[in-house]
């Protein structure tokens, strides 16, 4: 009867799901096909509910850099769970987690958790809002800050893969004091504050761009949006809920040398849990409720299972500090599947930023959403369903960046790129 049901998850998954989903990009929607149902993880591999393995580069799109199961991060919760699964109060594991954070991210003296990536940016938004006297906000096109309303103008992830520039619901009095511009055009950057003078109130950036694919910052430009917003008083926030504790330890503010003046946190500091944060200068963060004027609460925000799991997994990166090798492990896929794709005549670049990746089947390297947009996304989609035929989970969507884990190595590797050669030439003939 097991077996009969689970044939039928989709079917009885739209029926009470919408579009069968809880997040929009799992639909398969943009590449066709059905998605397959998870049953478990362990180390490198998903395994769906008919028992099929996937190596798997999606890693819960991030957060489980150290694999699925890592022994740490389930002990740790097995320990929490046994005391209690939330207590409205606060914890130990919540201010050892804070430190660790304090201790690790160059622009953080005080964070705030919460439970989403989109908690954290609207959080970090209502603070710059809330200490400058300004209203209006700048975001770069395909850069994707979470789905609060402020954010879903030309904004990346699943609304960019369902096509959708905005979303009904969004009052247009609120979007209207979103600005977005060109990522990497500091000069669009510079017309901005120069047109509304004292209005902005704060710059936020995905410091490497990870939700239209993965696209690096070009030499300057993140400098240059810390001269400029300096310059102008607005604050510069980095959203690294995907590049902190994932580019490099200290996240991509350490990697590149430039700190902002907000930091919001997800995934990673989670350990596969529902947790994120906000974090800044003490000044900053002392204006937050409530020791400040800027309300922000959460029922849930530092629950103790999400503690011990983000504790256990940035304690075993701290230690191990395994970037380094990350970095080459990604180094070599993106250069074999950039290698495939040359031997068979397939335009294509690609990068990737530590352990973070991504591949765009287009002819030049791609430094902005609308290089993005002009990449082979039907081509995308064939391959797509060719990998995973194989047994290789990319995510479903062209405009996503990919991650490898610790536990992945030359075994997955050497798989990986056998699989991506055959699905070339599949999706070519097909």
């Amino acid at each position: 009867m097991g077996k009969i049901d689970d044939s039928r998850l989709w079917e009885r998954a739209r029926r009470v799901l919408p579009g069968g989903v809880s997040s929009p990009v799992r639909s398969f929607r943009s590449v066709g096909g059905e998605p397959f149902f998870s049953e478990r993880g362990e180390g490198p591999y998903l395994y769906d509910v008919d028992g099929k393995r996937y190596v798997d580069y999606v890693l819960s799109w991030g957060p489980l850099i150290l694999g699925h199961g890592h022994p740490a991060v389930v002990e740790a919760v097995e320990r929490a769970t046994r005391t209690g699964l939330t207590f409205g109060t606060p914890v130990k594991t919540e201010v050892e987690l804070a430190e660790l954070i304090v201790d690790l991210v160059p622009g953080i003296e005080m964070v705030r958790f919460v439970s989403s990536g989109t908690e954290s940016t609207m959080s970090a938004i209502r603070l710059a809002r809330g200490v400058t006297g300004r209203e209006r906000i700048l975001k770069f096109d395909g850069c994707y800050h979470g789905h609060s309303d402020s954010f879903l103008v030309r904004a990346g992830s699943g609304v960019a893969t369902l096509g959708l520039p905005d979303s009904p619901g969004v009052p247009l009095s609120l979007s209207e004091l979103t600005i977005s511009v060109p990522f990497n055009d500091l000069d669009c950057v510079r017309s901005s504050l120069d047109r509304y003078p004292d209005e902005i109130a704060a710059v936020i950036v995905e410091p490497v761009m990870g939700n239209f694919g993965l696209i690096e910052p070009m030499h300057g430009f993140l400098e240059g949006l810390r001269e400029v917003t300096r310059a102008t008083g607005a604050l510069l926030v980095f959203d690294e809920v995907m590049t902190g504790f994932r580019v490099a330890l200290g996240g991509a503010q350490d990697l590149y040398g430039v700190v902002p003046d907000l930091t919001t946190l997800g995934k990673v500091i989670g350990g596969g849990l529902p947790v994120a944060a906000f974090g800044g200068s003490r000044e900053l963060m002392e204006q937050v409720a409530p020791t400040g004027p800027v309300y922000q609460a959460g029922t849930l925000s530092g629950n103790p299972l999400g503690m011990a799991a983000g504790l256990a997994q940035l304690r075993v990166l701290a230690r191990e500090r395994p970037y380094d090798h990350l970095a080459r492990l990604t180094g070599r896929l993106v250069s074999g599947i950039l290698a495939a794709a040359e031997e068979r005549g397939i335009p294509a670049s690609g990068a990737h930023v530590g352990s973070m990746w991504g591949v765009f089947f287009a002819e030049d390297p791609v430094h902005d959403y609308d290089g993005a947009k002009r990449t082979d996304t039907e081509f995308f989609a064939s391959y797509f369903r060719e990998c995973l035929e194989r047994g290789v989970f990319f995510a479903p969507s062209p405009f996503e960046a990919g991650f490898t884990s610790t536990v992945h190595g030359p075994e997955q590797l050497e798989y990986t790129l056998m699989a991506v050669g055959e699905a070339m030439d599949a999706a070519r003939v097909g």
